[in-house]
């Protein structure tokens, strides 16, 4: 059943348009009623922003019609909004506004905490994008055409956004890449899709199932007509059955991830609180890569002292993906600063393994050559293979996974769209060897397919991830657990994604401390503590300790100087036998360092508890 309160005030007929020799549109038809609330999805490139633009008439088609009903007004929220010809937020909220209405512009920018009189100069991205939502708001249109409206915006800033448009009276037609902000708001989806638009009246949520029987039905068609359409064109046309396919596979082993997660923390608890260490089987068979014990570090600003971490202690192992989530301004990108040992803590501790290969994705992404052409940007030392975190592929194959077409491999980065350009700079960031991947705000400008695509590559790392997004779907799709600031300079860390945090939030339950390393202390077991006397290690154990502090990094050495010996690709031609044998030893001394490394752990949480 279609999602409206009544007759059509916007509507779409056999609209058509062609940009250069390629038409876009061939027949688009569709309508807008009050109170619906509309998803507008397609893959990059199919003319989304070009159809929203024909609608608001800021652009003509070359045939067909566009009807609204006489009085309706629209307000288009541009993916770069533009202030020229303003000086601050309350002058450019309250352009055009009825003198009688102007406590409106005043009022939207409270409710978006903009101070009325910011230099539009010197706003943040996500400043710019409240104040241009205040502007749509404060105008109260019938229409509103929202292209990309949670680019830049903090969770609580796209929650607040769902509550504003859930209370909208008019009729919304809305292109994002924010899986949950759709699921949350749509009413109804149109999928643009070869130059033609198919909708649905239900909510996002049921976009995917509804697409694959689209599909279903289409290819029935085309058997009976004896059609035959090319694989990759199916495939790059959306692919919605294969990636659905993909898509169970993955949410099985994220699972299967996150109970192992949850096992080794409770194990680690249990440990402590008795004084000794017993790491369950997950842990076992993995490699400690960050230790960080109390770290703080507080901001001095013209306001006081602003404090980013109080008292953190955090365990990050192999294999773990942790994904850090909250407010603008709360300190995330500086932890992960912290984290990396890249900005010096106030107080507080940090290891980090002596064997780490990171790779790094920041907010502002690889700057590309755009005179450069793909095949060469993905192949800087030239032939025709990629060398995908230490294996071989074909440049052709490697680019296909990121929805690249062969023709395309000859293009100069240049010519390439912005959502194209954002899979080159991923596939080139992928490709490194790295045993920790760092993302902060991957999904930035990334359309929906690219954001799938991106989750698939991540299922198959087998490296450590750290995840900085507001991507509240990315994130329950990704991680393992979440650490969050709660206030203070306080961060938790809890098992599970996002939702599984909202929810242990909502229901009062007990979530994990941001230390893995420390449990929680009952008040009867705080006096008997206090008066004790502090313990310490067995001389025994010190005495291994010291050892382990020597063996560790002798065994490292061993195998860095094992795996440059192997690195002469004519050893094996030469010496057969000597290679084997090298190959043998570097097996036994990984296994060797593993095990010290864990012993390590062992014995210095036992100390831990006991100097507690």
């Amino acid at each position: 059943m279609r999602a409206m309160a009544g007759p059509p005030i916007a509507v779409l007929r056999g609209v058509t348009l062609t940009l250069g020799a390629t038409p876009l549109f061939t027949g688009v038809d569709m309508q807008l009623a009050r109170g619906e609330r509309m998803a507008l999805v397609g893959r990059n490139g199919a003319g989304k922003s070009t159809l929203m633009r024909i609608l608001g008439r800021a652009i003509e088609p070359d045939g067909g019609e566009v009807f609204m009903q006489p009085g309706v007004a629209a307000r288009h929220l541009l993916q770069e909004p533009d202030f020229s010809g303003f000086s601050t937020a309350i002058e450019y909220v309250s352009e055009g506004l009825d003198p009688d209405l102007a406590y409106r512009a005043e009022s939207e920018l409270g409710a978006w905490g903009v101070p009325p009189e910011l230099d539009l100069t010197k706003a943040s991205g996500g400043q710019a994008r409240r104040i241009a939502l205040a502007h749509a708001f404060a105008h109260d249109p019938d229409i509103l055409l929202f292209d990309e409206p949670t680019n830049h915006l903090d969770v609580p800033a796209i929650e607040l956004l769902e509550e504003e448009l859930k209370a909208f009276r008019g009729a919304l037609l809305v292109v994002s890449h924010d899986r949950r902000f759709l699921e949350n708001i749509a009413t109804s989806v149109a999928w643009l899709r070869q130059g033609t638009v198919h909708t649905l009246g239900k909510g996002y949520a049921e976009y995917e199932a509804w697409a694959e029987t689209v599909e279903a039905d289409e290819e029935k068609a085309l058997d009976k007509l004896n059609t035959q359409l090319k694989a990759e064109e199916r495939w790059m046309a959306r692919g919605v059955t294969a990636r659905r396919k993909r898509n169970m596979g993955r949410v099985r082993k994220l699972h299967e991830m996150r109970d192992e997660g949850k096992q080794r923390r409770v194990a680690l608890n249990q440990a402590a609180s008795a004084a000794t260490l017993a790491i369950d089987s997950g842990a076992q068979s993995g490699r400690l890569v960050i230790e960080a014990k109390n770290l703080s570090l507080t901001f001095n600003t013209p306001d006081g002292p602003l404090p980013i971490v109080n008292d953190l202690s955090l365990r990050v192992m192999r294999g773990d993906r942790l994904g850090l989530i909250g407010p603008n301004g709360a300190g995330k990108t500086t932890l992960l600063k912290l984290l990396l040992g890249k900005q010096e803590p106030d107080a507080g501790t940090l290891r980090l393994a002596k064997t780490l290969e990171i790779t790094y994705l920041d907010q502002t992404r690889a700057t590309l050559n755009s005179q450069t052409t793909l095949w060469d940007t993905l192949t800087p030392l030239g032939g025709d293979q990629v060398m995908v975190r230490g294996h071989p592929r074909h440049v052709a194959a490697y680019a296909k996974d990121f929805m690249f077409e062969s023709r395309q491999l000859h293009q100069p980065v240049g010519a390439l769209s912005g959502g194209e350009r954002n899979r080159l700079t991923l596939a080139v960031a992928l490709a490194k060897p790295s045993n920790l991947l760092i993302l902060d705000e991957p999904t930035n400008d990334l359309d929906i397919e690219t954001l799938d695509l991106l989750e698939d590559m991540l299922s198959e790392y087998d490296g450590t991830l750290l995840l900085v997004s507001h991507d509240r779907a990315f994130v329950d799709n990704v991680v393992t657990s979440v650490l969050t600031p709660e206030g203070l300079g306080e961060w938790l860390e809890t098992p599970g994604g996002y939702a599984d945090y909202v929810t242990q939030k909502k229901s009062g339950a007990v979530a994990f401390r941001s230390s893995a390393l420390e449990p929680a202390k009952s008040q009867a077991a705080q006096p008997s503590r206090a008066a004790a006397p502090a313990a310490k290690l067995s001389y025994k154990d010190q005495r291994r300790l010291e050892e382990l502090n020597r063996l560790m990094p002798a065994r490292q050495k061993e195998i860095t100087d094992i795996e440059d010996a192997m690195a002469d690709a004519s050893l094996f031609a030469k010496d057969p036998k000597g290679f084997q044998s090298r190959a043998n030893r570097l097996t036994a001394a990984r296994a060797e360092l593993e095990g010290y490394e864990i012993e390590w752990l062992e014995l210095d949480e036992r100390r831990d508890a006991l100097s507690r």
